[in-house]
């Protein structure tokens, strides 16, 4: 085995595109305060992303840090300034029953939260506004089209005694933007970017960068609601900038999804709705067996690796 190792040329192709990945991925699991376990890391999909993620942090032309000012961001101001417009179009959809969960397993991006009582109803992802939106919620659609650099934008809600936990978004070429519509205004209901809380309040604002560790609650009586929005990053360089446009316009709009039928369900979430049912067998091995699970899975990942790098 070790003769083997001695021949090998550690300086091949493969293995300096290895080297960037493990670098990459070592980057975006040790930035911030708050990590995941590194065996956790391993296989998130934050892990997938981080060659990409790395050059949006270097290229990136506003701070690297969780929390971002939403000053920077003047051509955002109409959002903040009409939010009652925008809050009773939300109500409205809530008292009919439209700010739900996914009705199948056509949601990649969110599907976990459904457990534990989020609920959403899409504006537009990252293409033209939904066709229901458009329908139900004609104001909002108009400021958030009238907005160039929001990419996509949804209303979502945390149930009292609901919660997220801990999790990093995938795409870095992205700032997430909250904005208060029915809130508790105090301090029970929060998120947590990166261990900083911030309460949410009815009008105001805030801007983070989702791809830190971040996790909310709700622990009062009341339904938090917002508009949730997916702002581009400001980019130092254009041809970074074209290459993120791209990106979006495959990769991301490929995970939009329906909040009634008649919206369009991208390809990758047509691939999960099927996939989803053939990782059942192994959540009921998890169930049965979490040793047994977890040591099938590293078996499959260090025979993912062989093959590559043989």
């Amino acid at each position: 085995m070790l003769a083997q190792l001695a021949t090998v040329d550690w300086l091949a192709p493969k293995f300096l595109v290895l080297y960037v990945f493990f670098a990459s991925m070592m980057y975006v699991h040790l930035r911030g305060r708050v990590r995941h376990r590194f065996y956790r890391q391993l296989t998130d999909h934050s892990t997938f992303m981080a060659p990409y993620n790395a050059l949006m942090y270097m290229f990136s032309a506003v701070p690297n840090k969780p929390y971002v000012d939403v000053s920077q961001f003047p051509e955002l101001k109409p959002l903040a300034e009409n939010w009652k417009t925008i809050r009773d179009e939300a109500l409205k959809l809530f008292d009919q029953g439209h700010i739900r969960a996914a009705a199948g397993y056509t949601d990649l991006g969110f599907n976990s939260f459904f457990r534990r009582g989020w609920k959403r109803f899409y504006v537009k992802w990252y293409d033209a506004p939904l066709p229901s939106a458009e329908a139900l919620c004609p104001k909002t659609v108009a400021l958030v089209q009238s907005i160039k650099n929001v990419n996509g934008a949804m209303f979502a809600l945390l149930p009292p005694g609901g919660d997220l936990g801990k999790h990093r978004d995938p795409f870095a070429g992205s700032l997430r933007y909250h904005l208060g519509l029915v809130t508790p205004n105090s301090d029970s209901c929060k998120i947590w970017v990166d261990g900083e809380p911030y309460y949410w309040r009815d009008g105001e604002a805030v801007m983070f960068d989702e791809t830190f560790i971040h996790w909310a609650e709700n622990k009062s009586d009341v339904t938090r609601l917002i508009l949730f929005c997916d702002v581009e990053r400001p980019l130092k360089s254009r041809i970074m900038a074209k290459i993120n446009h791209w990106f979006e316009a495959t990769a991301i709009r490929a995970s939009q999804t329906e909040n009634a039928p008649g919206d369009q369900i991208g390809v990758l979430n047509r691939i999960f709705s099927v996939a989803y049912y053939l990782r059942l067998p192994g959540k009921a091995l998890k169930k049965k067996s979490r040793f047994a699970y977890y040591a099938t899975k590293w078996l499959i990942v260090a025979g993912i690796l062989y093959l590559l790098l043989r």
